[in-house]
């Protein structure tokens, strides 16, 4: 399975790393909208996003993105590893 996460911490990216390999789970971070954020989204399996560390601009890419795809959407305010976590286990199990 893979994951998008947009949004989160520089500092933690080792960590959401981390957390997303432990769970068995291929995790993709953007921190910022890169060029082409939208193709680089479509090979997800969900996307989580953090929207206390994106830009609006971002996230409304990254629903689009995702909308057009219909690939689920879980948004969190806070951005620390427990809340990753959690948000992983929702991508699992589909809730």
């Amino acid at each position: 399975m893979c994951i998008a996460l947009v949004g989160g911490m520089d500092r933690l990216e080792k960590h959401y790393q981390e957390a997303a390999a432990a769970a068995g789970i291929t995790l993709d971070v953007y921190n910022t909208a890169p060029a082409n954020f939208a193709v680089k989204l479509k090979k997800a399996d969900a996307v989580v996003i953090f929207t206390n560390k994106v830009s609006h601009q971002a996230r409304n890419e990254a629903l689009q993105a995702a909308k057009a795809r219909g690939i689920p959407v879980v948004m969190q305010h806070a951005c620390g590893v427990c809340t990753l976590r959690n948000c992983l286990e929702c991508c699992k199990t589909g809730h």
